[in-house]
This record gives C-alpha cells, sequence and structure tokens, in this order.
C-alpha cells in the first residue's frame, strides 16, 4: 500500500507530468518544427496543454473544489467586462517578468478555454520610497488601470491598500500579525474595527491561508467557502521570476485575487531578501 506522505504525493505526480510531457513531445507541435507557423505557435500550445495537465492533477491533491462567490463584499467589481465570470472556474498563468527595473513585474494570462490568451499586467513604480511599493494593474487590450495596490509605509504587519482606477479604497490586504501559521487577510474599507492583533477587527472578506512556503495558498470568503486557489506553477522557481496557476471560481472577482497574488508574492520575497542579508552579515 502506497503512502500519501507529501514526498510520495510529489513523486508521483513528477512520474505523472514527466510522461505527460513525453508524450506531448510525440505530437506534431514538435515534428513540424520546419514549418515557420509551427515554430511560432507550438510553445504556445504545449504551455496550454501543461496547464490543462496541472489542473487535473490540482483537483486530485489540492482539496475541496471552489465554490462560486454569490454575493462579492463589494460593489461595482474592479472591472466590470474583466474581474467576473458566471460559467465556471477560470484559470490564469501569473509570470513574474525575470528582466524588471522595478523587480514588481508580472505578465498574466488567462488559460481557461484552452488558449493561453493576454489578460492584465502589473507593472511596479519605478520611483518610490523604500519600504513603499507601488504597484498597478492594467488591462492588456485596453491599457486601463484596474487595480493599484499600494504599500502601507508605517504599519504594524505588511499590508497593502487597494484602489480602483479612480482612486477609491476598497479595502487593503494584511499579513496577520498573531497566528499559527502564515495567514494573509482581506479587509474592506468603512467596515468598521480597530486594532493590529486581529483581535478587535471585523470578520476579513477574504482569508487566505495554505503553505507559504511552497507558495500554495487558497481563499476563503466570510462563508468558509474557497472561492480562488493559487498554485506556485514549475519544479524549479526563484524569487525574481516565480510563476502561479490561479483558479477564480465564478462570480469571484478575478482582478483582486490576482492583485493579492502579486501582494503576497512580493512581500515573501523581500522576506527572502532580508533573511539572506542577516545570513550575509
Amino acid at each position: 500500500m502506497i503512502s500519501s506522505s507529501p514526498s510520495n504525493a510529489r513523486l508521483l505526480i513528477s512520474v505523472f507530468v514527466a510522461s505527460c510531457v513525453a508524450s506531448l513531445q510525440s505530437t506534431d507541435a514538435f515534428t513540424l518544427s520546419k514549418k515557420s507557423s509551427s515554430i511560432i505557435n507550438a510553445p504556445r500550445r504545449i504551455n496550454t496543454e501543461l496547464y490543462n495537465i496541472f489542473d487535473a492533477v490540482g483537483d486530485i491533491l489540492s482539496g475541496p473544489k471552489l465554490e462560486a462567490e454569490n454575493a462579492l463584499p463589494y460593489h461595482p467589481p474592479f472591472c466590470d467586462e474583466l474581474s467576473i465570470c458566471d460559467d465556471g472556474v477560470r484559470t490564469f498563468a501569473v509570470k513574474e517578468r525575470p528582466l524588471s527595473f522595478t523587480g514588481e513585474d508580472f505578465d498574466i494570462t488567462e488559460v481557461t478555454n484552452n488558449n493561453e490568451e493576454d489578460f492584465v499586467r502589473v507593472r511596479g513604480a519605478m520611483l518610490h520610497l523604500p519600504g513603499k511599493d507601488k504597484m498597478r494593474m492594467v488591462s492588456s487590450s485596453s491599457g486601463d488601470n484596474l487595480v493599484t495596490m499600494d504599500r502601507v509605509l508605517i504599519a504594524a504587519t505588511p499590508s497593502y491598500d487597494l484602489y480602483r482606477s479612480d482612486g477609491t479604497k476598497i479595502g487593503w490586504i494584511e499579513k496577520k500579525l498573531i497566528s499559527f501559521m502564515d495567514t494573509f487577510d482581506v479587509y474592506m474599507e468603512g467596515k468598521g474595527g480597530f486594532g493590529v492583533t486581529g483581535l478587535f477587527k471585523p470578520t476579513p472578506a477574504y482569508r487566505i491561508e495554505g503553505d507559504f512556503l511552497d507558495r500554495n495558498f487558497s481563499f476563503k470568503n466570510e462563508e468558509g467557502k474557497i472561492v480562488a486557489r493559487a498554485n506556485m506553477d514549475g519544479w524549479v522557481q526563484i524569487d525574481m521570476m516565480n510563476h502561479y496557476q490561479v483558479q477564480v471560481a465564478e462570480g469571484m472577482d478575478a482582478c483582486l485575487v490576482l492583485a493579492c497574488v502579486c501582494c503576497i508574492d512580493e512581500e515573501f520575497d523581500e522576506e527572502h531578501q532580508e533573511r539572506k542579508k542577516k545570513r550575509e552579515d
């Protein structure tokens, strides 16, 4: 009988994905490499098929299925055209750019319908105070600003304020100060409460928890339903170019989820850099 330990699960995944990749290599996406159109289209096709493979593996090992978000805690969503989908779970690929002047740039594509389509871009501010990161999410198609993530300079715990395109603060995401495991909470502006420990704060609109060491975490709403999930995508990752696969349930604001994923990635990258400097000193 095979043990269900994490190490055995990872081994089974490795064998499964390796066999799938081998089968993909035998397809005409590779054998037609002499044709220019195949050279251009093959990588995107292979990437999309691999995302579908990871989707299937994730459904088996990542726990409960996503449940629809029936009522967003704010209105309207960040983008009327891009935020909400009422036709099942959407899947996104979040790719941190390896070459970046700010170190906070992400390209995000949607891979839901077996096609990798540009969705949004996240770009960091060129000039900002140390510890005062600022990122903007813009539509890939129109270039319109959708979400601004502004790191709070003075705070008891790492926090990012979340703003609409018109400058209205909708809420913030913060790392929970007192917790048995790494946890991030998303609060809505104007919901009341105070304090830094969470003892006097209102119930967060969304709680983000999971295995942050391996960057696998879930979003839960006030009802405890899992409405989004993020998993690190790839076998080898470094802080400057992390990749994620993100699944968003129907009715959930994809722009909010993707903004939070970028904030969390930046926070852990900075923590890793600080620990590295301490070890060197």
